[in-house]
Parts: C-alpha cells; sequence; structure tokens
C-alpha cells in the first residue's frame, strides 16, 4: 500500500522560499515516478514536476521551471520540491503523486498525498 505524506507548506512573501518534502512508503519499482501537482481554488489540478526514480530524470512545466527544483533522497524515501522566487500565483494546495506513465497528467498517477498548503502574499 503506497502512501504519500507531504509537509512543508506554510505562508511566505512573494519572492520567498519554500521546501515541500513528500514522504513515501510502500512504493514498487513498477510504479517510478514521484510528480508534484498543485490546485488552485476554482481551478483544476495542475502538473509541475516530476522526477523518475530509476532514472533521476527531472521534468518541469513552464510555469515553474528555473524556479522549483525537484530532488529525492533515496535512503529517507523522501522527495522535495524546493520552492524558490514564490509569486501570488503559485498560492495552491500541493499534492505529492506516485505514477508508472511519464507526464504530468493527473489520470497518469494512481496514489495521491493529502496536500499541504501554499500561501504567497505580502
Amino acid at each position: 500500500q503506497v502512501q504519500l505524506v507531504e509537509s512543508g507548506g506554510g505562508l511566505v512573501q512573494p519572492g520567498g522560499s519554500l521546501r515541500l518534502s513528500c514522504a513515501a512508503s510502500g512504493l514498487s519499482s513498477v510504479y517510478p515516478i514521484i510528480a508534484w501537482f498543485r490546485q488552485a481554488p476554482g481551478k483544476e489540478r495542475e502538473g509541475v514536476s516530476y522526477i523518475h526514480s530509476l532514472f533521476d530524470i527531472t521534468y518541469y512545466s513552464d510555469s515553474v521551471k528555473g524556479r522549483f527544483t525537484i530532488s529525492r533522497d533515496k535512503a529517507k524515501n523522501t522527495v522535495y520540491l524546493q520552492l524558490n522566487n514564490l509569486k501570488p500565483e503559485d498560492t495552491a494546495v500541493y499534492y505529492c503523486a506516485n505514477g508508472n506513465k511519464w507526464g504530468l497528467e493527473v489520470r497518469n498517477y494512481d496514489y495521491w498525498g493529502q496536500g499541504t498548503q501554499v500561501t504567497v502574499s505580502s
């Protein structure tokens, strides 16, 4: 049974930084991709970034490229998302997800965490 637990969200001023964590358990090599999504009020869930746990291949959406960095600690079974130069439009609930298909489509992911709130405001 895959379990994903996000943490690290909070309130930050524009231009600030946060590091989100996704602690994973029960992972299988058959489902090697961990992704981060976000969902703002009234909007659809949007893919932000993913990492392939076997090849360490990463991908970012255009909206966060150059500002966010995804990484993982194999020993801790944890995937991180470093958020830098945050903007008010980054405000959303951030979710991590686990799947076995490339890409940032919601339908590609079978397991989801409960989410952590990120609010960017002055």
